[in-house]
């Protein structure tokens, strides 16, 4: 800070450098939209390992694809998800504990396992509160978790009240209406011929827990959805991600699967993010995906990419009979292992792209059915000898040859957004600068500093900087009216680099020489 002297002397000051470093968000965090065993509803929570994935929301379930999707993405190199359940009718389990109102802190026929006890085994120090106190247990039988907390109660100003215990610390159980005037009465304790759970009389079981019913397009995008930022727009309480799946249910017939991609395509677009559109089951062979491209899985867009065919699987919960899965999670895993290993501007495509834990593709498609669909923007999964099933195409749905359109491939669209992300959040402390020259100069140096780094890493185009990537910030960008207005305008340029998808080999015999 500045110094004001006051004697003579040697006075030391530092002054900033003026630079800020641009630190570049993450590429690959994938949100993951559907229906679960358990776990908290239109909430997104982060999970960093699919073991966090059986914990809050109870792993592999028949009535939805999600958890087979979490589990390829986590098997296939992903590493942080967001996850948001979504129900439909579903019912939360109640339970009567001796005049304490309590239900399942989800909905879903999970919380029909839960079981409450009720003691009152509390510390006899003659503390005036001491007739108030009970102690409460709940168990998980399907989860086998037990939670216990001692020293509760149900007076309103009691500083462990029972209600706001259980929102604080409880995963299983919150207090359902009002609170009982007198503190609830305690279980029986079991005789020598009873186990402590398995006496119905020694504690209070859980009901009416329902699962509910399929999800509809109006449980993702339906009206008021975005207001109250439930379904698809819960993700407003996400602070970031970068690749969107919702994996659709096996029989999706009942869906209108063109406004659910377009809703989720225009919402990346906003959020800055790409979507993993998983083919509809009724294309079960090349000429369904052929026809089917214009018509049943939106408009065409560069925030979104569709991968034909679909995964087929063992399935564990049907002692791993082969069954048909949606290829978005198996995809996304892909994209956050080549962002790791290679960077977001390569394309998640190739030999290196291999499927993990897919023994199997639901259509095999030759070389001819593979240049039947490319050019129309449709990413197939191949078989290849010595690779096995690997991706082998990498367009966004703008990638149709006749559209002609600058977004044509994955990698230049997830560039631009990871530019765009990095940028955004880099420069944040521009805001209420003075808007001149100094100011301009701090830009340049910074943006031009990240820039600089990218194309040492081999993000750009070119061999020397100049023709790789500018930023643009002065008078040219910021005239006077601009400054008067409040306005700084920087620009920025890159050169992207598209990915080799055909590669030609020209091979010529050369004539010997003829002697003269």
């Amino acid at each position: 800070m500045p110094i004001q002297p006051t004697y003579p002397g040697v006075y030391i000051q530092e002054i900033p450098s003026g630079v800020r470093t641009i630190t570049g968000v993450s590429t690959s965090i994938t949100a993951f939209i559907g229906s679960a065993k358990r776990g908290p509803v239109n909430e997104p929570i982060t999970i960093n390992s699919y073991g966090d994935f059986e914990r809050i929301f109870g792993g592999l379930w028949l009535n939805s694809t999600l958890g087979y999707a979490v589990r390829d993405f986590y098997l296939n190199g992903g590493a942080s998800a967001i996850i948001v359940r979504l129900v439909h009718e579903a019912k939360k389990a109640s339970l009567n504990a001796n005049g304490l109102q309590l239900e399942a802190a989800g909905e879903g026929n999970w919380g029909n396992s839960l079981r409450v006890r009720i003691d009152y085994d509390v510390p006899a120090d003659n503390r005036p509160d001491q007739n108030d106190l009970f102690n409460l247990t709940i168990l998980d039988e399907a989860a086998g978790q037990i939670e216990s907390f001692r020293n509760v109660a149900v007076k309103a100003d009691h500083p462990r009240r029972v209600d706001i215990v259980l929102l604080n610390e409880s995963k299983l159980v919150r207090v359902s209406g009002n609170l009982p005037e007198a503190k609830p009465g305690a279980h029986q304790n079991p005789d020598q011929s009873n186990q402590l759970w398995k006496d119905n009389a020694t504690n209070t079981k859980a009901e009416n827990g329902s699962d509910g019913t399929a999800l509809g397009v109006e449980d993702f995008v339906g009206e008021g959805k975005e207001a109250a930022k439930q379904g698809l727009y819960a993700l407003e309480k996400a602070d970031l991600f970068n690749l969107l799946c919702i994996p659709p249910y096996k029989d999706d017939k009942n869906i209108d699967y063109n406004s659910l991609v377009d809703a989720a395509a225009t919402y990346c677009q906003k959020r800055r993010a790409f979507f993993i559109i998983d083919p509809p089951t009724k294309w079960t062979n090349k000429d369904a995906a052929k026809n089917g491209i214009n018509s049943d899985i939106g408009s065409p867009t560069s925030y979104a990419a569709v991968f034909f065919p679909r995964l087929k699987q063992p399935n564990p919960l049907r002692k791993n009979a082969t069954e048909e899965f949606a290829p978005c999670g198996a995809i996304a895993g892909i994209f956050a292992r080549t962002d790791v290993q290679r960077g977001v501007w390569k394309a998640p495509a190739g030999t290196e792209a291999t499927l993990v834990g897919v023994p199997e593709l639901s259509v095999p498609l030759t070389d001819p059915e593979n240049g039947e669909l490319n050019p129309l923007g449709i990413n197939c999964l191949r078989t290849l000898p010595a690779f096995g099933r690997v991706i082998w195409g990498s367009r966004t749905r703008k990638g149709d040859d006749r559209l002609t359109d600058e977004w044509k491939y994955i990698p230049v669209r997830r560039l631009a957004l990871f530019l765009e992300e990095s940028l955004y959040r880099g420069t944040q402390w521009v805001v209420f600068e003075p808007n001149d020259e100094p100011l301009w100069a701090q830009i340049r140096l910074n943006l031009g500093a990240f820039m600089h780094t990218l194309f040492r890493q081999g993000a750009f185009q070119g061999q020397k900087p100049e023709d790789a990537y500018f930023v643009k910030c002065d008078k040219e960008t910021t005239t006077q009216n601009d400054i008067n207005l409040g306005i700084v305008n920087i620009v920025v340029g890159f050169a992207p680099l598209k990915p080799a998808e055909f590669v030609i080999i020209s091979i010529q015999q050369i004539a010997g020489q003829i002697a003269v």
